[in-house]
């Protein structure tokens, strides 16, 4: 058991989400090849999620004629990104929605989501772009008492996990917001 990895997670913010996931058996150590070809695959994945969630300031006192025409345009882009995805992977080939808690340094898993193994690739499928998984390299850490399980994510390297992280605050950041508008 590895409790600086486990301490390292516990400080950092995370976000605990229902997403797809799949997990597969990973033959460990990586080959560099497969790493790299890994680490650009998940920034490519991350640039995507994060210009998809992109929220614009809307005013709906704005009256620019401008403004009106980019919030058309913006509608339109989403619409065909949302059809090119569910065509690209259609909602019955999805995997199941677990629930995880993940931020750079790794994730928690559910007792639901049982580890083929020490070495994992952890594949996590956001709803904003459900065709470009973040696919994870993970070692397995810690197995609680409850069958919830800690991995690592030994391969993030700096600029993947700074977009990492950046998704996570968005995600956090959005819940804060979301939980400040319920009457309370």
């Amino acid at each position: 058991m590895n409790n600086a990895s486990w301490n390292e997670f516990e400080q950092r913010v995370s976000i605990e989400e229902l997403l797809h996931v799949a997990i597969e058996p990973l033959a460990w150590p990586m080959l560099q090849a497969q790493a790299q070809a890994l680490a650009e695959s998940n920034g490519n994945a991350l640039a995507a999620i994060a210009a998809l969630e992109e929220r614009r300031m809307e005013s709906a006192d704005d009256d620019n004629p401008l403004m009106q025409e980019m919030r058309r345009m913006d509608a339109k882009l989403t619409a065909l990104v949302e059809i090119v995805d569910r065509l690209l992977v259609p909602p019955g080939t999805l995997p199941a929605r677990h629930l995880v808690r993940i931020n750079a340094r790794g994730a928690v898993l559910g007792a639901d989501l049982p580890l083929p193994g020490d070495a994992v690739l952890l594949s996590l499928r956001f709803d904003h772009c459900r065709s470009l998984p973040l696919e994870l390299p993970a070692l397995r850490e810690m197995q609680f008492d409850d069958g919830r399980t800690f991995v690592r994510f030994p391969t993030v390297n700096e600029a993947l996990g700074d977009a990492i992280e950046r998704l996570v605050f968005r995600h956090h950041r959005r819940k804060v917001a979301e939980a400040r508008q319920l009457p309370g």
